[in-house]
């Protein structure tokens, strides 16, 4: 028994698409122009990858990544430590009725995009993707 209210499956609403992109942007302007009064925070490059909002909007996780993947713990660290400052300001920015919680998380898109290219480029992969479908015939 599903209690969601959206019968498309068990993706995002569209509600919540729309929300964590606002944060995302919304948070990646203020760390780019250094609102954030820590000094750890104003010498990191920091990516927000991406937002996702739970279906009740009260909670929201944003996947970052510091530039060239290096200073990870730092960045996680200094982003939770001034995580009410944070939420201050894209609360004062965007025009949500309730500002979900934020719980900041690494982006490790990258980590399994490099990966899947060293798996690719393996010589028995390839060669495995390149010989033909015995089992169909």
């Amino acid at each position: 028994m599903s209690s969601s209210t959206h019968p498309a499956g068990p993706g995002p609403s569209q509600r919540q698409l729309r929300v964590g992109e606002l944060i995302r942007r919304t948070l990646a302007e203020v760390l780019a122009r250094g609102h954030v009064h820590d000094p750890d925070l104003g010498r990191l490059s920091i990516t927000v990858g991406e937002v996702t909002v739970s279906p009740d909007l009260k909670l929201a996780t944003v996947y970052i990544l510091p530039l060239g993947g290096r200073g990870k713990v730092e960045a996680l660290a200094a982003l939770r430590r001034n995580k009410g400052e944070i939420k201050r300001l894209i609360g004062r920015t965007l025009a949500l009725k309730f500002m979900p919680d934020l719980r900041f998380a690494l982006d490790e898109t990258f980590d399994r995009m490099d990966e899947s290219r060293r798996m690719f480029a393996d010589e028995r992969v390839r060669r495995d993707l390149g010989a033909p479908d015995d089992a169909g015939g």
